[in-house]
């Protein structure tokens, strides 16, 4: 028996060897089951003779003795029915019962057949189905010298039988050819007792290895990163695995559930798959997990050649192939910002400074001094992007720690409020009633949340007061925990909402249209998300929700 992360596995060197054996208690029970047959039918033979003795007249058997036939009739009977409580006791072993027997049915058949008038008689082939069945439990050879006992008993009672005067000297020739019939069905019921007991090794360890094969396959399917389920022509599921089954239902899935009941969305796709209105290679329709965090691409397969027929799906996190695209970003982003650093900052500098030194001349004009400044305050635009784009680009790597956002929150607000002079009314913090720890790099949080507490300050005024909201706890039904920052100011026109992540996207304001790309990147190195949505009632709502920190990855 072999462990692996806790899942057995059987091994027997049977599923190496070309001729495995069955195991020994097996053969065991076996063996008296033939044994408990073979007396069934002796105590049978008793009573069939019996009955032709005294209904038949002439009587067939036991004419030459009657009174000895009787007594071996009643004897043999005896010993039959005595023979069941050795069976069923098992004791002593099945060969020594076996053996025993036989020996008794030699007896008590030759015995029988001499008080018939020999092989004549025909009571002879009684010992075929002993000696046969015998040749099933005992050794090869021992079957051998068992057929040898019962052919000369045979002989010896024909002998008897000749000598008596009741018997033909010819009917040796058949008696030794019922000798020969027994020696032969010996040697074959043991041959093929053996042929059959490997035939039944060899079964039982497949049995054993498709088992294991299956518990093994499924053990692969339930542990695989990727999601997979299979669906049959009616859209029930058949298999699931583990991180599918969290993507669509953050819960275990049963088998032969409906698919439109775990995700009628990923239902209508699979639908419109099967009648080929989109190909599957092109197929860019996606959907959304159970818990509202995760981009999903599907993907399917036909196992079947008949429409519908089962499917396999894969399901996608576009998240992961986010984040390896947003790698390759950053480090294209790291050489150009290299460029921009060593190409346009020396010259953006050098702009900047002699528009300083242009506006001190006395003898400049108004018009020029008005030029002078806006030459001035562009430099400075571009030395801002610049600044920005190398601080994303060099910033050193993710140092997570587990952070208490409660005692994080208050700190940051009481800081916000200090340097930006706001009053109780403009900063409200909501604060939930337990304790919220995440896993994060505190700098760049820090970063984070206040370009977008500054955002909010700037484009969230309300008439009411209330400028600034911060709110933070888990969410419900995933227990991850969030960090939102709320206004109540004019909000973000749809058209726009989707661009506002994109670097140097600005809606005319005068801003780098840095300041939410960079707050975004710095949320996905530390295995976070920033969203996006309207605020009910008018605004703006950025939510940053954090991994789990009980399942984060080193």
């Amino acid at each position: 028996m072999l462990t692996w992360r806790g899942m057995n596995i059987e091994y027997s060197p049977a599923t190496q060897a070309a001729s495995p054996t069955l195991n020994p208690a097996r053969a065991e029970v076996s063996a008296w089951r033939i044994l408990l047959l073979l007396n069934y039918f002796r105590c049978l033979i008793p009573f069939v003779l019996g009955s032709l003795f005294l209904l038949l007249k002439p009587a067939p058997v036991g004419a030459l003795n009657p009174s000895l036939f009787v007594v071996g009739l009643i004897g043999y009977e005896l010993f039959a029915l005595l023979s069941f409580a050795g069976i069923k006791r098992q004791w002593p072993g099945a060969q020594t019962q076996a053996l025993t027997q036989l020996l008794a049915d030699i007896l008590a058949v030759s015995l029988l057949a001499f008080c018939s008038g020999g092989i004549a008689s025909g009571l002879g082939a009684l010992l075929i189905l002993p000696v046969t069945a015998i040749n099933l439990i005992i050794k090869r050879r021992l079957g051998l010298l068992v057929a040898a006992t019962a052919t000369l008993a045979l002989l010896f009672q024909q002998g008897l039988t000749i000598l008596n005067g009741t018997g033909d000297a010819g009917e040796l020739t058949a008696t030794a050819m019922l000798g020969a019939l027994m020696f032969i069905l010996s040697i074959s019921a043991s041959y093929a007792f053996q042929r059959m007991l490997d035939s039944e090794a060899l079964v039982k360890q497949r049995e054993v290895d498709i088992a294991n094969l299956a518990e093994l396959n499924e053990f692969i399917v339930q542990h695989l990163r990727e999601s997979i389920l299979v669906v049959d022509e009616q859209d029930r599921v058949r298999l699931i695995n583990e991180s599918a089954a969290q993507l669509l239902k953050e819960g275990p899935v049963a088998t032969h559930t409906l698919l439109g009941e775990i995700s009628p969305r990923l239902l209508y796709l699979l639908d419109i798959w099967r009648r080929q209105e989109i190909d599957a290679h092109t197929m860019t329709a996606s959907l959304v997990s159970a818990n509202g965090g995760t981009l999903i691409q599907p993907h399917f397969v036909a196992l079947a050649n008949k429409s519908p027929g089962p499917t396999l799906i894969f399901l996608e996190d576009t998240s992961i192939v986010a984040e390896r695209v947003q790698q390759s970003k950053l480090a294209a982003l790291g050489r150009l910002s290299a460029s921009i650093a060593h190409e346009v900052r020396n010259p953006v500098g050098a702009m900047s400074h002699a528009a300083q030194l242009l506006q001190e001349s006395p003898n400049l004009s108004a018009p020029d001094l008005r030029l002078s400044s806006i030459i001035t305050s562009n430099a400075e635009r571009v030395s801002t992007i610049i600044n920005n784009i190398l601080q994303l680009s060099r910033r050193e790597t993710t140092h997570a720690q587990s952070l208490s956002l409660n005692g994080w929150v208050e700190e940051f607000s009481h800081q916000f409020e200090q340097s930006f002079q706001l009053s109780v009314d403009q900063l409200h913090v909501e604060r939930p009633g337990y304790p919220v720890t995440v896993k994060v790099d505190a700098s760049h949080l820090h970063q984070i949340v206040s370009n977008l507490c500054e955002n909010a300050l700037k484009y969230g005024q309300s008439s009411s007061g209330k400028w600034l909201e911060i709110r933070y706890g888990r969410i419900s039904n995933t227990n991850r925990p969030y960090l939102e920052i709320a206004d109540r100011g004019a909000g973000i026109d749809p058209e726009q909402a989707i661009r506002i992540f994109e670097p140097f996207f600005t809606a005319g304001d005068g801003g780098t249209g840095l300041g939410l790309f960079i707050a975004r990147e710095l949320t996905h190195c530390n295995r976070a998300v920033l969203i996006y949505e309207p605020r009910h009632g008018g605004g703006s709502i950025f939510r940053i929700v954090f991994s789990d920190p009980l399942r984060w990855e080193e």
